[in-house]
């Protein structure tokens, strides 16, 4: 739980700091569930992003504006509408619970001054943002409607009187005292049960943060459990907050991807060397870089997975497809015998009887007797025909089969390399290019957006410099493949790129120059690492003069074909990539 009742009192406290007295100007909503004021301020203009979605409930100053849509939804209306020209006279937090309120005062319809309240509650998947009229305690509108079907006990409607949801009974974190935590632990071994259950306001990480203060720093080998520690850790973290002296820690697994934030560091994570903490100058940075990140990496994996299963359908239409043409390709192959058959009934039609549905022969090739099937409904010159047709159509086949078996591996080749850059993307930019392409391909519809046409994205490969100094450049997708090979580099540059492997194609940017062995090297593990055997080792990699690339007419994006190549084996790896990748 990341906004939890501490982190969202030090939210009011900054809220309070940055936008006391601030005007708004603009109310934009991106989303169904979010919500953007823009507020001008002593300090200048200030951007307070709210939302009330479920995995990204919180309320936090942003410095980058998201995209709004064109036609504003009915709440955006309705928010625009009575809080023009508002102003904030107030940032509170209610029974230092998840609920922060932003009080202002305004103007209505008719010129008299009217009090409002923005009230949001960061409560998972029952958040809400309302809109109250501080006069009549009644809803003015939210951006959730919880009407009684949904909630008998508390129904959050138009009209409505606002009513905070049901008390836990449990003391505030900022009324706590040391003798109140003594009582309230009843398990010394695991305090933090206790803690939470206790006091308002903390998460379990917190608790357990709190409880392991309490044995002096860590559970497993502190000392014995001390309420008094206890309460001043706990009074620690609220003079940070009222001082300004909070350091917002964010804390990332081991891919890299946020797993939590709190205003202060959180031993959960401290003890387990798995996570890594990155520390931020204010709660809204952090609070921003966790989100933006968390569901950038979400948003990712939820695209590539809709682009890895449009082409692993594809793959396997394309597989089958191969299957069945080599079964045609075997029957066709038989073409001989139907051209057996023909010339020998045609050598002893006197042989078959009227009638007849098979004749036996003897074959002047080998001298050997071959019994030949017959229709009988058709003459024995008939038959004869209908073999050599077969014969014909098979011998046909046999061509157009092949052709079509080449065609079809190709296309196999094409959609394996196009599934290796949907796993590798490591960005929504990414996929949205690789998603342009198979757009170019057929395999998914595109879909224009009003009259504007689709935007053509810059080149844009990985670049990296490697230990002499030359710049080695790594495609992106196929497109950009293309691109780096068959404009970018010139002829006496090296192209290198993984042997039957799908992967991207590296380009050794050489001026001239001579490459000495480590620089093979180097680009060659490039090469790997921008592959689908990067997590493989001895990976082999081939290598060639760029003017021996060549790409044959008519062939789908990065399919090329060389010569005059030379194969390196080595392990993925990659130097750090340069500044504006």
């Amino acid at each position: 739980m990341s906004f939890d009742g501490m982190v969202t009192f030090a939210a009011a406290e900054e809220l309070r700091r940055e936008l006391l007295l601030g005007k708004i100007e603009k109310i934009y909503q991106p989303t169904p569930e979010q919500l953007l004021l823009s507020i001008h301020t002593q300090r200048g203009r200030k951007r307070l992003f709210m939302s009330a979605a479920g995995n990204h409930s919180a309320v936090y100053l942003i410095d980058k504006a998201p995209e709004n849509p064109t036609v504003p939804p009915v709440f955006c209306m309705v928010m625009r509408k009575h809080l023009g020209a508002a102003r904030i006279v107030a940032v509170e937090q209610h029974e230092k619970d998840r609920i922060l309120e932003i009080s202002l005062e305004t103007v209505d319809e008719m010129g008299f001054s009217v009090n409002r309240k923005i009230i949001i509650e960061i409560m998972g998947k029952h958040s809400n943002i309302l809109l109250v009229d501080m006069g009549t305690g009644r809803i003015i509108d939210c951006i959730k409607h919880v009407s009684i079907d949904v909630n008998r006990a508390r129904q959050l409607i138009p009209g409505k009187p606002y009513e905070y949801p049901p008390l836990q009974h449990k003391t505030p974190f900022t009324e706590v005292t040391a003798d109140q935590i003594r009582t309230m632990v009843t398990n010394e071994f695991q305090p933090e049960r206790d803690l939470l259950d206790g006091i308002q306001g903390i998460s379990p990480a917190l608790a357990q943060t709190l409880a392991n203060a309490g044995f002096g720093g860590d559970q497993a080998t502190g000392s014995g459990f001390d309420p008094d520690r206890t309460y001043d850790a706990l009074q620690e973290m609220i003079s940070q907050v009222r001082e300004e002296r909070t350091r917002p820690v964010v804390y990332l697994n081991g891919e890299g991807r946020p797993a939590d934030f709190h205003i202060t560091p959180l031993s959960l994570y401290e003890s387990d060397p798995t996570f890594q903490p990155l520390p931020f100058d204010s709660l809204s940075e952090a609070a921003e870089y966790f989100f933006v990140h968390r569901e950038s990496s979400n948003t990712i994996r939820q695209k590539s997975n809709d682009l890895q299963r449009v082409i692993r359908a594809a793959l396997d239409k394309s597989r089958l497809k191969l299957q069945r043409l080599g079964d045609d390709l075997q029957k066709a192959e038989k073409a001989d015998q139907h051209r057996l058959y023909g010339e020998l009934l045609t050598a002893n039609l006197h042989l078959v009887q009227p009638g007849a549905d098979k004749v036996t022969v003897t074959s002047y090739y080998d001298g050997s007797q071959v019994t030949i099937p017959l229709d009988p409904r058709f003459s024995p010159s008939r038959n004869a025909q209908n073999y050599y047709k077969k014969y014909g159509k098979a011998r046909t086949a046999i061509h157009e089969k092949t052709h079509q078996m080449e065609e079809t591996r190709k296309e196999i080749s094409y959609l394996e390399s196009v599934l290796s850059f949907a796993e590798r993307a490591a960005s929504i930019e990414e996929l949205d290019l690789i998603r342009a392409e198979l757009v170019d391909a057929g395999l998914i519809r595109y879909r224009k957006k009003g009259n504007q046409p689709r935007k053509k994205a810059k080149p844009s490969p990985y670049s990296y410099r490697i230990s002499s100094g030359k710049t080695v450049l790594a495609g992106r997708n196929n497109k950009e493949n293309d691109w780096l090979t068959l404009k970018r580099a010139s002829g006496t540059d090296l192209w290198f790129h993984t042997k039957d492997i799908p992967g991207s194609h590296v380009i050794l940017l050489l001026d001239r120059d001579e490459p000495t062995d480590e620089d093979l090297a180097e680009a060659a593990q490039i090469a790997a690492f921008h592959s689908k055997a990067s997590a493989s080792g001895n990976v082999p990699v081939d290598y060639t003069k760029v003017r021996h690339v060549k790409k044959p007419a008519g062939a789908r994006p990065g399919m090329v074909i060389f010569t005059h190549n030379k194969t390196l084996y080595v392990d993925p790896k990659v130097p750090d990539p340069d500044a504006g990748r």
